[in-house]
């Protein structure tokens, strides 16, 4: 991402950060869109396990610029990851941020999702927005690094800790889902630790979010990480449900939290999506019962025979995973299948080992 030249003229408007608000504002100058979502079309760079240093990300147009520049109030530094968003200073408080760039005339468009959101303590809010003559220039707090490394780094995550990052990870999901945001291309990389102990997560990136009308969350969208995209998506011409294809990402997280790779994994796209569509895939036997049962419970084939967000609080592997203890491990072949059940269940029991 390019760094842009100072400009001088500011606006402001104050707002509170994480809440419905309108960003203070400002004048400047910048030259690079943000990067776009990968079409399923594309080819995917998937071995299995966690690709370095994520999904892959479209080349930038612009090199970047060398050096650092005064944006407004703040310092720009050039990213340290070309994947990452620019690094920033508050010359008045000295506190570090991160920057987004994009389009002055589609950044309202992008921030959308995170002004109609309330606050909530795992989604990250917009600090402060600084406008230049072609680009706006999104603050956001700092973060401490992504899940997608975080699970690259340490292989996999213990059931203990996934169960207090995946309760994160879905408790953000369902106050999106409760305000009529579907999240569409939601995975790994999109959540980010808040604390150097990295026990805090913060969902980012709501650019891609949809916020949907009443009850009806109809997409026909087919942006998306290969490695996360849904059977329906897949199979439908049409439209799907974007709060159950969500679900269905969320099982993909957990897989990969608990085994360290994706459930679904091929080298060659058609082969990738063949898998997908089967909704055929084997969970490791170190993989404790009740946390296959939940991975089974969000992979289904069956968009409404999925738990929703607000119904995966209700699983049992939280609590056993917050006390664990030994178990004997199953290990039969119905465990490598996703399990059917009756059509016209309505019966959350029955999600539930």
């Amino acid at each position: 991402m390019s760094v842009c030249p100072m400009i001088g003229e500011v606006r402001r408007e104050e707002g509170r950060l994480g809440a419905p608000r309108r960003p203070r504002s400002k004048r400047l100058e910048s030259d690079e869109p943000p990067a776009k979502c990968l079409r399923l079309t594309e080819t995917p760079q998937d071995s299995g396990f966690l690709p370095s240093p994520g999904s892959p990300q479209p080349s930038s147009p612009h090199p970047p610029s060398q050096g650092p520049s005064c944006i407004g109030n703040y310092l720009l530094l050039p990213p340290g990851d070309r994947d990452r968003p620019h690094r920033a200073l508050d010359l008045h408080s000295g506190n570090q941020l991160h920057c987004k760039v994009f389009p002055l005339k589609h950044y309202q468009n992008k921030i959308e999702s995170y002004i109609h959101l309330p606050f909530h303590p795992n989604i990250t809010g917009i600090v402060e927005v600084v406008q230049g003559e072609n680009d706006a220039y999104v603050f956001f707090e700092k973060d401490f690094g992504d899940m997608h490394c975080y699970v690259r780094s340490c292989k996999c995550v213990g059931e203990e800790e996934a169960a207090k990052l995946f309760r994160q990870i879905v408790s953000a999901v369902d106050h999106c889902h409760r305000h009529s945001v579907v999240l569409g291309d939601l995975k790994l990389r999109k959540f980010v630790f808040a604390d150097k102990e990295r026990t805090q997560l913060r969902l980012e990136s709501l650019e891609d979010a949809h916020i949907m009308k009443g009850d009806d969350d109809s997409l026909s969208d087919k942006h998306g990480c290969p490695a996360y995209v849904s059977p329906e998506i897949l199979n439908t011409t049409g439209t799907y449900s974007g709060r159950l294809a969500d679900a269905w990402s969320l099982g993909v997280m957990l897989y990969t939290l608990l085994v360290g790779r994706y459930p679904f994994h091929d080298s060659d796209p058609s082969s990738l999506f063949s898998k997908i569509r089967r909704g055929q895939y084997c969970i490791p036997e170190h993989v404790s019962p009740k946390a296959r049962c939940l991975i089974r419970s969000l992979l289904r084939k069956e968009p409404s025979e999925r738990l929703t967000a607000e119904e995966i609080f209700l699983h049992p592997w939280f609590e056993a995973a917050s006390h664990p203890v030994c178990t004997d491990q199953e290990t039969n072949s119905s465990d490598q299948l996703v399990p059917d059940i009756p059509q016209n269940s309505v019966d959350i029991d029955s999600f539930f080992c």
